[in-house]
């Protein structure tokens, strides 16, 4: 099918997102044209451009945040002894999803990956053990269990278990509600492998 040039430039920027493909940036570009009014337009518009030149990385964490500190941080009521590392900032999101930690984070931009790479000297790691003296008692490592995730962790693990922080991993396993037949075979081994005591 053939589009005006403007159209297939705007499918195009839309495509360059993750998770779009090509069917949904034109649906989006079809739906900008035939249903957004100039208005609306011009808002979403002025949106990307603000967000782009007012979102700075918080100078604590490393958490996205419209000033030198990002919400999380500046909120007393979460438990300052607790510093859950995460790979990036979506995973902040993610974790926050569950409602079940309040405590801090601190945010690495990126994993151990040699093979693209990205060693330890890439991540955001001094600034996380210069935070490790302000009565932090544990750290939680929230890595991806990936191989690159996995490496990251058992890293970090050396590095603060000599400072007497106690040093927790998230558990990998089976999903709530799911069935073991349906489980593949790394899942459950991971399952098994992080198993607990009940009593």
């Amino acid at each position: 099918m053939n589009h005006a040039k403007p159209f297939l430039d705007l499918a195009k920027h839309f495509e360059s997102l993750p998770g779009i493909g090509p069917k949904s940036a034109q649906r989006i570009a079809f739906h900008i044209i035939m249903k957004m009014s100039n208005k609306e337009v011009e808002d979403f518009a002025t949106s990307l451009h603000t967000v782009k030149q007012s979102i700075q990385f918080c100078e604590q964490c490393g958490n996205l945040s419209d000033d030198r500190f990002c919400h999380i941080c500046t909120d007393m009521q979460r438990d300052q002894s607790i510093i859950c590392v995460v790979a990036d900032t979506k995973d902040i999101a993610a974790v926050e999803r569950s409602k079940t930690y309040k405590g801090l984070y601190h945010v690495l931009h990126g994993l151990i990956d040699p093979m693209h790479g990205y060693g330890p000297e890439n991540l955001k790691i001094k600034e996380l053990l210069s935070r490790l003296s302000d009565g932090v008692k544990e750290v939680i490592l929230a890595t991806n269990p990936t191989v690159e995730g996995d490496a990251t962790a058992l890293y970090l693990a050396k590095l603060i278990q000599p400072l007497g922080i106690s040093v927790s991993r998230i558990a990998h396993g089976m999903p709530i509600g799911s069935e073991l037949d349906y489980a593949d075979a790394a899942t459950l081994g991971s399952a098994m492998e992080y198993r607990r005591m009940l009593m």
